[in-house]
């Protein structure tokens, strides 16, 4: 029997719930909805900024229950969508959406630097504990070529560049939202800005930071091959 932990995510679904659909709906939706609503203006705008909230809100509660697994990244999200949540309803000053936005990815990134200075950095965690790789076989070369120390300083080159990677995002976060979102909070304005910033933050913040995660991750893979003699393929966990 499949165990759902191991159901990959549907990425066209995350994509699609988690950042097109909300953007289209704080941009769009008054104008798709005014002709239903029978309420005030202000109500209308409450309403379509909780509905576009509720879509990563729900989508992060669905594939919890579906894949019966807690996921960090899941996790920080859904938290990222009641503080933008909170933000709103409170009308708190624009500002703080920068904050928000920079915050998370700033509290990753350090976080990956405090692991630095511990026995097991955290892109082992992330990793080695996710039962992709064999990590039994990967200790067992590690040790047998002798490359206990040259294995420690690859984890924790790759680490550092997880780091940068996130502080990167979040440079780019707090500048992206410093300049698109300026209206009050609550207003027409702040959804429609709150939408173009996720539509814009894919192509500003995720492409620069991927483009660090791949070269990470191609630095480790490449590393741990040649300090085992393994190939990717031996690196892989067998599937059970």
């Amino acid at each position: 029997m499949t165990d759902p932990s191991n159901k990959p995510e549907n990425p066209l679904l995350n994509l699609g719930l988690n950042v097109i659909l909300p953007a289209l709906v704080l941009m769009k939706g008054k104008s798709w909805l005014e002709g239903y609503w029978g309420g005030t203006s202000d109500g209308l705008t409450v309403l379509v900024f909780v509905l576009a909230l509720s879509m990563p809100l729900l989508y992060g509660i669905y594939d919890l229950i579906a894949r019966k697994k807690w996921n960090f990244f899941s996790i920080l999200g859904l938290v990222g969508v009641l503080l933008t949540g909170g933000i709103g309803l409170l009308k708190l000053p624009p500002e703080w959406v920068a904050i928000k936005e920079a915050t998370i990815p700033g509290l990753i990134g350090l976080a990956f630097v405090v692991s630095q200075f511990t026995r097991k950095p955290l892109i082992g965690m992330f990793l080695f504990k996710t039962g992709v790789f064999d990590i039994n076989r990967i200790e067992k070369h590690v040790q047998e070529a002798d490359q206990q120390p040259a294995f420690d300083r690859l984890l924790r080159r790759s680490n550092g560049l997880f780091a940068g990677s996130f502080f990167l995002s979040a440079m780019l976060n707090f500048v992206l939202a410093k300049k698109i979102v300026v209206s009050p909070a609550g207003s027409d304005a702040f959804n429609e800005e709150l939408g173009r910033m996720t539509l814009l933050s894919y192509p500003v913040i995720v492409i620069p930071s991927m483009i660090i995660t791949v070269v990470a991750l191609w630095l480790l893979f490449s590393g741990i091959e040649k300090l085992t003699g393994l190939s990717l393929e031996e690196l892989i966990a067998p599937e059970q």
